[in-house]
């Protein structure tokens, strides 16, 4: 299965028969996918699902219709277990950025938290999970991020990168998070929900 978020409303291509939700149903070779991102994109519909019969391939069709913008991020635990978390544009999300050229995916991911953060110490634990969302900047592009899970026994102060429209930095326990999920993305949700999944003990 993937989940491509736009505006948070999900395109879940499925090539299971179980419904796990009350989105519409279409038949991926027979949807017209610029009329998904229409009815998406103007509230049409809160989500939808694609089904087909091979899914890697259809995948790779869907690709084809974005400019596909590769990314990566981290969600960072320090000792006491807090995740990091930055604000930007008025809601909170978690660290990450484009890959520059010959970048690999890791060296991408730790370079852009540093960067956004101000913090240091940064080691990769594991890769957690890839997301998908669609913009619309000079046309229609889908970004990729991959996301890893990453530790920092950093202590210092944090310092956001203003430059890029970041304005906090912090560490937040589960009840901090409770609060940031009720202003966050939902992609970022499935970052943390991963993560909790897989390692929370």
């Amino acid at each position: 299965m993937y989940k491509v978020f736009i505006n948070d409303k999900p395109i879940i291509i499925t090539s299971s028969s179980k419904k796990e939700n009350n989105f519409p149903v279409y038949v991926f070779k027979n949807t017209v996918i610029d009329e998904v991102i229409h009815k998406l994109k103007n509230d049409d519909f809160k989500g939808i699902n694609l089904y087909t019969t091979d899914l890697e391939d259809d995948w790779k069709l869907f690709l084809t219709h974005f400019d596909v913008v590769k990314a990566a991020g981290g969600l960072v635990i320090n000792p006491n277990k807090e995740v990091l978390f930055i604000y930007r544009n008025n809601v909170w999300d978690l660290p990450k950025g484009h890959i520059e050229k010959n970048e690999s995916t890791e060296n991408a991911a730790i370079r852009e938290v540093e960067e956004e953060c101000g913090i240091e110490q940064l080691s990769i634990i594991q890769k957690l999970i890839t997301t998908y969302h669609i913009y619309f900047l000079d046309g229609i592009k889908l970004k990729e991020t991959h996301w890893f899970l990453m530790h920092s026994d950093d202590s210092k102060k944090l310092i956001p990168q203003l430059e890029e429209g970041i304005t906090e930095v912090a560490f937040k326990n589960s009840n901090e998070i409770e609060m940031v999920f009720k202003n966050t993305y939902s992609n970022i949700k499935m970052v943390y929900e991963n993560y909790l999944q897989r390692f929370n003990e």
